[in-house]
């Protein structure tokens, strides 16, 4: 591990980006980085994570408000990628001798913590590589010592969802938590803000309840979601929580289904953005048109712009 990247002192007013991305959303990315520059206002930094056989691909992002960071700045070095000849489902995956080996989305939310932990800024929103703004998005009300949004939404997780339901068990076993009944609180979402204390008193709390360094505890694990690993922990220790404000929204009109939008059916999800909306995603997985995405992510922006407000009103966080 890159030990220059860790510990850094903070930036204390500042807020980063982070989006871990790879070789097969290139195209995606593009759009993403298109959309900040033209819409994300008062940040610090966009942060690329990327593996490093895919450095040269997204080294033309690079400029004053972004940086592409390799993946092996962040990861220990017992843990590696596997040679590009050896893919399964055309995905790489990262072996060793601590554990079985992990998937390319494995690493992803291990960077996004590793990153969050690291690198000189208070609060960090995540981005992934599917999501495009099409609306100003102002970040200066998330700096510290702002209460920051937390993305909660009560009873979201219920027992048919089965793959989220271990994710629960996971989660509160890693952190050393009774593990709730479903339905449970879903803390999953699109664009996702973190603080870099909690962030670092998590690891901790992982480590001291694993008795393992965080990422093997991860590795091993492999059923995890690093939202929901954040959304417990900061849940369940009061100072925490106290910085925190629970949203049900993310501001993100989010799509999960596999099949592909034209442009006709982008344009009536699009068409349907609420006042406090300004991003949308369409999973990767769905293999939705960029070039469609752009023309009518172009068509929106023609649309009157409207003010970005994240919080709920109070009371939320007791539901």
């Amino acid at each position: 591990m890159n030990s220059n990247a860790f510990e850094q002192m903070p930036e204390q007013s500042s807020v980063a980006l982070l989006t871990p991305t790879y070789a097969r959303d290139l195209s995606l990315c593009a759009l993403l980085c298109e959309s900040v520059d033209r819409h994300a206002r008062s940040f610090s930094k966009h942060y690329l994570l990327v593996p490093d056989s895919d450095l040269a691909l997204f080294s033309h992002f690079e400029g004053p408000q972004r940086t592409v960071l390799s993946a092996s700045q962040f990861l220990p070095g017992w843990l590696r990628p596997l040679p590009s000849i050896i893919r399964r489902q055309r995905r790489q995956h990262w072996w060793s001798l601590r554990a079985r080996p992990v998937s390319g989305w494995h690493i992803q939310q291990i960077l996004k913590i590793a990153a969050a932990a690291t690198l000189a800024h208070s609060r960090f929103c995540i981005f992934d590589s599917d999501v495009v703004l099409f609306r100003d998005f102002d970040l200066a009300p998330y700096r510290f010592p702002e209460l920051l949004p937390l993305h909660r939404v009560p009873n979201g997780i219920t027992p048919g969802h089965v793959k989220h339901a271990r994710w629960i068990e996971t989660t509160h076993r890693m952190l050393g938590l009774p593990t709730p009944s479903l339905p449970a609180t879903d803390f999953i979402g699109h664009i996702i803000f973190w603080d870099q204390l909690a962030i670092r008193g998590m690891i901790r709390k992982i480590e001291s309840t694993t008795g393992l360094g965080w990422i093997e505890a991860l590795c091993r694990t492999r059923e995890f979601s690093e939202y929901l690993l954040y959304g417990y922990f900061v849940q369940s220790e009061a100072p925490l929580r106290a910085m925190h404000e629970p949203t049900l929204s993310t501001g993100c009109i989010s799509y999960w289904d596999q099949f592909k939008l034209d442009k006709a059916a982008l344009t009536r999800l699009l068409g349907a953005a609420t006042a406090n909306d300004f991003a949308f995603s369409a999973a990767s997985f769905s293999e939705t048109s960029p070039a469609t995405i752009r023309e009518v992510i172009d068509d929106q922006r023609g649309q009157t712009r409207m003010p970005i407000q994240l919080r709920e009103p109070a009371g939320l966080g007791a539901r």
